[in-house]
């Protein structure tokens, strides 16, 4: 599949006139828990020309290709990405974080990642995951009856905000690391062990009648997450010079003959 991902990446540069910068998985494949079905979710960073930074009129600042044969691709400016990144926006610094890297050229993800702490706000990354937890547990686990599978889609950023309120850090991407570092009990950590064995082996895991210890964690964790938040107050250093200076640099990078 990597293959396949370059030469649609490679297709990407050509139809639309730009450099790509980074890409890499992004989605239920890079958090350690996807199942034989699960898409291939590519997002990745990219260069315009340099004129297109000189245009007055507003231009797209977002590809996003037609999702096909388990293909999800799609990928943001650079200048949009910078601005995302100063606002410590969590999908982006998790993108820096993916161990599965389909493609890498020039500079410009070293320089992100050497910026990483620096642009990273606990607060912005905190409600970003219990929002995300939240609105999981809405549209998928209020019923008797769940998909259990979507479990999974609440338990990661709960043990985000978890890890974030323990060692103040941007939270590694693998499920399991979360799991281990954070689930003290026995029991609960079983049942969850077990549940994504089953997702990773390919097993249906559609409707069932939910998992009563794992329901009660997250109601639990999701009640003290909120606390957190509300008294999580943080202050972080402007660094738009830096990401101005990145800009700069890496369109001449890219573009420069």
């Amino acid at each position: 599949m990597k293959k396949r991902i370059l030469q649609e990446l490679k297709q990407i540069e050509e139809k639309y006139a730009v450099k790509i910068v980074y890409a890499v998985e992004s989605g239920s494949r890079a958090w350690g828990f996807p199942s034989q079905d699960s898409d291939y979710d590519v997002r990745f960073i990219y260069v315009p020309k340099k004129e297109w930074y000189f245009s007055i009129e507003p231009q797209r600042d977002v590809i996003e290709e037609p999702i096909h044969d388990l293909l999800d691709i799609s990928g943001w400016e650079l200048r949009k990405t910078l601005r995302l990144f100063k606002k410590s926006n969590p999908p982006l610094l998790e993108w820096l974080s993916s161990e599965i890297v389909y493609y890498e050229a020039f500079t410009t993800a070293d320089r992100l990642r050497e910026l990483r702490t620096a642009a990273f706000s606990p607060e912005a990354s905190v409600y970003h995951y219990l929002n995300m937890a939240k609105g999981n547990v809405k549209d998928y686990l209020q019923k008797d009856e769940v998909k259990i599978k979507k479990y999974f889609y609440v338990l990661r950023p709960i043990l985000a905000c978890g890890w974030i309120r323990k060692h103040g850090t941007i939270p590694p991407m693998d499920f399991s690391v979360l799991m281990n570092e954070l689930i003290t009990d026995d029991g609960l950590k079983s049942e969850i062990e077990h549940l994504l064995d089953r997702k990773r082996k390919g097993e249906e895991l559609d409707l069932e009648p939910r998992i009563h210890l794992i329901h009660e964690f997250i109601e639990t964790e999701i009640e003290g997450i909120a606390q957190f938040a509300r008294a999580l107050k943080t202050n972080k250093a402007d660094i738009t010079p830096e990401l101005d200076r990145l800009l700069l640099h890496t369109v001449e990078e890219v573009w420069t003959p």
